[in-house]
């Protein structure tokens, strides 16, 4: 009776074995995996932003977007909108300067001008001192209306 005892419990301690492995390689896996933001807000752009794209032509073509900025720190929104007139006037600015709608339709199109934003947004943010940058900018929607 004492050996079929013996052999039992050997054979659960060996079953759980790979278990506690396991258990031990997935916290070990936690603690190494990169640190990301801790904090995240969207920050809403309102209202719309809606201007003139493509070369000068007789009938305009336009851009319509929503945008909203995503930030990684509580102290954000407000230096954002702070500074909300400004941020505004540069994108404004950065979306006129858009000549090839074929480019600006198109996702890569798109994806470089969230870039581009992204830049212009956080070189506001550094020149006005405010220590705070955004991580990302997201279309929320985008329309372009060709003529």
């Amino acid at each position: 009776m004492k050996q079929t005892t013996t052999f039992w419990l050997m054979l659960v301690l060996t079953a759980l074995l790979p278990v506690t492995t396991l258990a031990q390689d997935n916290e070990e896996n936690t603690s190494e995996e990169e640190p990301g933001p801790r904090f995240t807000d969207y920050v809403e752009m309102t209202p719309a932003f809606v201007t003139h794209v493509g070369p000068p032509t007789e009938r305009p073509s336009y851009l319509k977007t929503d945008i909203s900025l995503r930030v990684g720190t509580e102290t954000a929104r407000a230096a954002i909108e702070t500074h909300m007139p400004r941020l505004r006037h540069e994108l404004v600015m950065l979306f006129g300067e858009q000549s090839d709608l074929d480019v600006l339709a198109s996702p890569i199109g798109q994806k470089d001008l969230r870039e581009q934003a992204l830049e212009r947004i956080n070189q506001v943010m550094e020149e006005q001192r405010t220590g705070e940058t955004v991580v990302d900018v997201l279309f929320t929607t985008f329309v372009v209306q060709r003529s």
